[in-house]
């Protein structure tokens, strides 16, 4: 496993490179697609759409919540594409890493004209 920084630094990069020819406007799951090949290509592990059992008073349920990437089994990545992200997506994806045990999340917008302004970091559950 690499660390935590670099494993994030390197999904930044992909995300970026494919952003530049693909640009903002498409939809959330091509995106998770496109990221998805970029991370192949690159040799970095992920998964896609990973369930996440929701355990409530001993109880667990099987809600259909699905994490849209865990890269290196410790980073969640949350792709939107949205105008602009909100408090509510910043939430989702604090109860996701929480839920999950990820350490450290990554909420990506690709709905923007440079992606770097896209992205947020989250580490224990603090924006970084």
């Amino acid at each position: 496993m690499m660390p935590l920084e670099a494993c994030t630094e390197r999904i930044i990069g992909a995300s970026i490179a494919f952003h530049r020819e693909l640009g903002p406007g498409l939809l959330e799951s091509v995106y998770e697609l496109a990221l998805g090949q970029e991370l192949e290509a690159r040799r970095i592990h992920f998964e896609r759409q990973v369930p996440v059992p929701i355990r409530y008073r001993g109880l667990t349920l099987d809600a259909g919540l699905r994490l849209d990437l865990v890269v290196e089994r410790e980073v969640l990545v949350e792709l939107k594409s949205v105008e602009r992200l909100l408090d509510i997506h910043e939430a989702q994806l604090l109860t996701y890493l929480r839920m999950s045990g990820c350490p450290v999340g990554l909420l990506i917008n690709f709905n923007v004209p440079a992606l770097r302004r896209g992205v947020r970091r989250f580490v224990n559950g603090q924006p970084k």
